[in-house]
């Protein structure tokens, strides 16, 4: 920041933020979008994902818990299951539940991160080539423009741009339950 801009002020974040808010004051970029433009997509993004992970959450555990029921327990692992199986359900439902609202959602929270960084003197790497960085120079008016630009210019694909990290992400989560579920496992049955 200091090095972009001269002479910045201790409180011009502030002065920054609230200007960005009442959507008033001398923005350091005229594609900067007021806050008030951000609030409906950004509530709707929320909002949608606690639905679909509260919904995905109670269908995985109601048929987990129905699964465990059918099945009978020997006499021997009785104590060990029954304890594993108060736990892990409720791990495998939000694991379940959170996979598939980010899924879902990505499109949506794509088209809010272009919204979000457009005008903030942001650099990404550019993933392409390696060696060097590129400027983030978007000029979406609001939602429904950058998704009908992002449509128009990337494809369908173009909205799905960076979803290996979330792959990366839940591989790493799926690992980290099995890993918890040998552990408790080992550790009741000890």
């Amino acid at each position: 920041s200091e090095i972009i801009r001269d002479n910045p002020g201790i409180l011009d974040c502030v002065k920054e933020g609230i200007g960005r808010v009442v959507g008033m004051g001398v923005p350091h970029s005229k594609r900067l979008l007021p806050l008030m433009v951000l609030i409906f997509p950004t509530a709707l993004h929320g909002v949608l994902h606690y639905v679909i992970s509260s919904i995905v959450q109670k269908i995985v555990l109601l048929l987990l818990k129905r699964e465990n029921s059918h099945s009978l327990p020997t006499e021997s692992s009785t104590s060990v299951q029954s304890m594993l199986d108060a736990y892990f359900p409720e791990l495998i439902a939000s694991f379940a539940a959170s996979l598939c609202a980010d899924v879902m959602l990505y499109p949506l929270e794509t088209v809010l991160h272009r919204l979000h960084i457009q005008g903030t003197r942001t650099i990404i790497d550019n993933t392409d080539l390696g060696y060097e960085v590129l400027p983030i120079n978007t000029q979406y008016e609001g939602m429904r423009d950058c998704i009908n630009t992002i449509k128009r210019e990337e494809g369908m694909l173009g909205f799905y741009k960076g979803f290996g990290a979330v792959v990366v992400q839940y591989t790493l989560h799926v690992a980290v339950l099995q890993l918890t579920k040998i552990i408790y496992s080992t550790l009741l049955q000890n």
